[in-house]
């Protein structure tokens, strides 16, 4: 039944044993097999009242679900007519969150391409890694952010155009758009077909493709949103994490999308007073943001207030007790907590606010089961720490990945936390179980901050870790040994960070730098990273 003729994806899904267990045990979870979900999520607006309502926000427009459909079913002509794109061809998307960028995916999906969103501050090597893994034909790109992609494109022969948004300079998506007629068919796509590449850089600095369907999203939607957020079509939403995260795709796009509801974007990245204003100023009732930026919004929301907010969600990093209670102080709300990851798409664990146990995520969400295992993938007891492991409607399915065989093992995802579930069914964080350093929300790998220090011609070798931290969850620390000849000090530690944030996307520097005479390795040389984190510890 696919409808998607460029068969690279498909041909690159992992062996059938190496694949998930996807389990729809829920009567919502039961979804035809043909089935696009932009033509769901949009064409059938109308059919469920909401064609006139508003869905995309910004300071200098609105659009209802019926204008943003006929500016996305232009977009689609122009993929389709002027660029030549066919089901199964992957779009590299490129850019802040926008109505521009949230158009563009919609057409890309609708026209049975596969969207690969990335992030704004990726740099030109960190880019042309997404490059030559996914092999788009196009990419769309925010008109402001046309430089490092250009720079990653040379001396690739993949992509065939570089078509500019946000902007209405000649040859532009605007432009181009504007000359296309409405009415563009939906793609019959199946519903295994693939929706979207969401890349995420893991543990190695090498990214890993977790590869979701139509199928896949709009499954998403029949979990955490039905059952534990349960937005209506009167919600506002707004909200920091990047559409290129899924956990901002769907809290910020499709979710909204579901439920009838709208979504303000910023005039750029917010900052945490920006976001307590404008929540203020919009009438915004749902937030997403991470467990650093509540806390660094709570002098603000206390001073300001915030409005008619009603739902925080919290994810993409722990979630401390202490942020919860500042957060509640400062606004009255009780956060609604969750822990997903981009390769189940979304939340999986939580638990809505007057379910709150303190210190825990939450309970498993409908439709999805957890359990937390040893080491031989075995039910450990309740109040024993072990690592988790999740089967449910979605899970982890990378392009051409030797990795694949570690996340996946007997069809259940292991996605790389240590947790402790206790007698009632709540399930306690306890780490990451892995190198994985998640920042104020955003997802490091050790490694590939070491890979650019070790481009730094001072440095001999190097160690990076996560270092607990109060206001951002964890920082990125570096240990560094020097080559002879260069001397540690406040100099080279602001070499090496400016060095690396030229490097690689800015958000990934390490905010501290040691420098040390030696780094402790196994007797066959292997970096002994936990030590370093022993010794932050015993430090702490």
């Amino acid at each position: 039944m696919s409808a998607q003729t460029d068969r690279y994806v498909h041909d690159r899904l992992p062996p059938p044993a190496q694949r998930p267990q996807l389990r729809y045990d829920r009567p919502e979870l039961r979804l035809p097999d043909r089935l696009n979900l932009v033509e769901e999520l949009l064409d059938r607006a109308a059919d469920k009242g909401w064609a006139g309502r508003a869905l995309l926000r910004s300071t200098r427009l609105t659009l209802s679900y019926d204008e943003v459909r006929e500016h996305v079913d232009r977009i689609a002509r122009v993929l389709v007519e002027d660029l030549g794109l066919v089901p199964g061809n992957r779009v590299l998307l490129r850019g802040g969150n926008s109505i521009g960028l949230a158009l563009a995916w919609l057409a890309v999906v609708k026209a049975g391409m596969v969207a690969v969103a990335t992030m704004p501050l990726l740099r030109a090597r960190e880019l042309g890694d997404i490059l030559d893994k996914a092999q788009p034909a196009v990419a769309l790109c925010d008109g402001r952010l046309l430089d490092e992609l250009r720079a990653a494109c040379e001396g690739r022969a993949g992509v065939r155009a570089i078509v500019p948004f946000n902007t209405d300079e000649p040859g532009s998506l605007a432009v181009l758009a504007a000359g296309k007629a409405g009415g563009f068919p939906p793609c019959p796509t199946a519903a295994d077909d693939i929706a979207l590449l969401a890349f995420t850089s893991g543990t190695t600095g090498k990214p890993k493709a977790a590869v979701h369907t139509h199928r896949d999203v709009l499954a998403a939607c029949e979990a955490w949103p039905r059952h534990v957020l349960q937005a209506t079509p009167d919600d506002i939403v707004v909200g920091s994490p990047p559409l290129a995260f899924t956990f901002g795709l769907g809290g910020l796009l499709v979710f909204p999308m579901w439920a009838g509801a709208s979504v303000h974007f910023g005039d750029g990245p917010f900052t945490p007073e920006a976001l307590v204003r404008t929540i203020g100023e919009v009438g915004a009732t749902i937030c997403y943001t991470a467990p650093t930026f509540y806390r660094q919004m709570a002098p603000f929301a206390r001073e300001l207030g915030v409005g008619r907010l009603r739902v925080c969600v919290s994810a993409g990093e722990g979630l401390p007790d202490a942020t919860r209670q500042l957060w509640k102080q400062a606004s009255g709300i009780e956060m609604l907590d969750g822990i997903g990851a981009t390769e189940m798409f979304h939340i999986f664990i939580s638990s809505g606010p007057h379910e709150v146990r303190r210190g825990a995520i939450g309970k498993v969400v409908p439709g999805y089961q957890a359990r937390v295992v040893d080491d031989d993938g075995q039910e450990v007891p309740r109040g024993t720490v072990g690592k988790l492991a999740v089967i449910g409607p979605t899970g982890c399915r990378y392009l051409d990945d030797p990795r694949q065989a570690q996340y996946v093992q007997g069809g259940w995802n292991h996605p790389g936390d240590a947790f402790m579930q206790d007698a009632d069914g709540y399930f306690f964080y306890q780490a990451r179980a892995d190198d994985m350093i998640i920042t104020a929300g955003y997802n490091v790998g050790g490694p590939e901050v070491e890979d650019a220090l070790l481009r730094h011609p001072a440095v001999a070798e190097c160690g990076v870790i996560g270092k607990p931290d109060d206001e951002r969850g964890m920082i990125v620390k570096a240990f560094c040994v020097l080559k002879p000849g260069h001397e540690p000090g406040p100099a080279m530690t602001k070499a090496l960070q400016e060095h690396v944030k030229a490097t690689i996307a800015p958000y990934k520097y390490p905010r501290e730098i040691e420098f040390l005479g030696a780094l402790p390795r196994t007797e066959t040389g292997k970096l002994q990273r936990f030590r370093l984190r022993e010794l932050e510890r015993a430090r702490a």
